[in-house]
């Protein structure tokens, strides 16, 4: 994996809040950074995603299945609601 250094201007605030995330955690600044980037990365990767799978969603078929999924039918052992326990 190829390192890289890049030059990052934080406004006093936010840096000194990071400082503090990352003094809590018992991890580095720069850790906390790399970990904040990736899962900013993750998130806008999972919407764009679910929007390119939405975008060859074929809406009537889902609802159809979904009409008849478990109709008339009881759940299946192991997916049954629990009961709830009276108070006495």
């Amino acid at each position: 994996m190829r390192k890289g250094n890049v030059a990052l201007r934080l406004q006093p605030y936010l840096l000194e809040e990071a400082r503090k995330v990352a003094r809590a955690e018992g991890v580095a600044l720069n850790q906390l950074i790399n970990v904040a980037v990736a899962e900013k990365i993750s998130v806008l990767r999972t919407d764009e995603y679910f929007r390119e799978m939405a975008a060859h969603a074929n809406i009537p078929k889902a609802l159809k299945i979904l009409a008849r999924a478990g109709v008339g039918n009881p759940p299946v052992s192991g997916d049954e609601l629990p009961t709830k326990r009276r108070r006495p």
